[in-house]
């Protein structure tokens, strides 16, 4: 009887962890260094700030995001183009029995960041967060 283990770590096993932190490194260490030959990356600075590996590391979900959060669209679509460009550099870079296909996505930790912040800093939750003056 296998045995299937659930993961109990929201991102994944400890393997699945070192070798996205690790693929992700090589991935910013490719875009800091402009190695991508692409008009449309010329000019942004792309913050990497996540891996995710899949549990048998054969895909590798790349989470970027722009500085100041503009063209997205653009930035994705080509990272999305030079997509086998990365994935042989990452498989140079990266000792893993096989290169991990990859996908990209934009990180939107940073607009719910954004949100949270204008949610605490609303009237109705700084009356809350205010000490009581009637307590004393």
């Amino acid at each position: 009887m296998p045995r299937q283990k659930k993961s109990s770590s929201p991102g994944g096993s400890q393997r699945q962890l070192r070798v996205g932190e690790t693929v992700r490194h090589a991935v910013a260490e490719i875009l800091s260094q402009g190695e991508v030959h692409d008009p449309d990356l010329e000019g942004h600075i792309i913050t990497v700030p996540e891996v995710r590996m899949s549990p048998d590391l054969k895909l590798a979900t790349v989470y970027v995001m722009p500085l100041g959060g503009r063209d997205t669209d653009t930035v994705i679509a080509a990272l999305e183009r030079n997509k086998k460009f990365l994935r042989g550099e990452i498989a140079h870079r990266v000792n893993l029995k096989f290169a991990p296909d990859i996908r990209f996505r934009v990180d939107e930790r940073f607009d719910e960041a954004e949100r949270i912040e204008k949610l605490l800093r609303t009237p109705a939750v700084q009356r809350d967060l205010a000490p009581d003056s009637d307590d004393e």
